[in-house]
């Protein structure tokens, strides 16, 4: 697994919007923007939203946890200057009684960043 470093970390709990891409069970890919939150001490993601555990990303987790996790923003457009941490890992689903209270959990196995150091 890659560790955050410092500096991505500043930077993910500054923002609070990224895009989880899961595998759909035909093969195709589903990319979705999503809310999350960033645990330092496991070094994992938890995702949640409305209706998660309902939703098609939540159902692709179950049928293969592979997914790819982008957190992005412009720095500054003048000069252009865009940041982004890419997290590519397993996703576990975590689910709840209430399916609107499920949530999956993204470990990293690579991290890639730029504009963040």
């Amino acid at each position: 697994m890659d560790k955050l470093t410092s500096a991505q970390i500043k930077y993910l709990k500054s923002q609070r919007l990224g895009r989880l891409a899961t595998l759909r069970p035909d093969g195709t890919l589903q990319n979705n923007p999503v809310g999350f939150t960033f645990d330092e001490e496991t070094g994992t993601f938890e995702i949640g939203g409305l209706n998660m555990g309902e939703s098609q990303k939540y159902k692709n987790v179950v049928a293969n946890g592979q997914v790819a996790f982008v957190v992005d923003d412009l720095e500054t457009v003048d000069p252009w200057k865009p940041r982004m941490v890419e997290v590519r890992g397993t996703a576990e689903p975590i689910p709840n009684d209430d399916p609107r209270k499920s949530r999956v959990r993204i470990h990293p196995n690579r991290v890639i960043s730029f504009g963040i150091e």
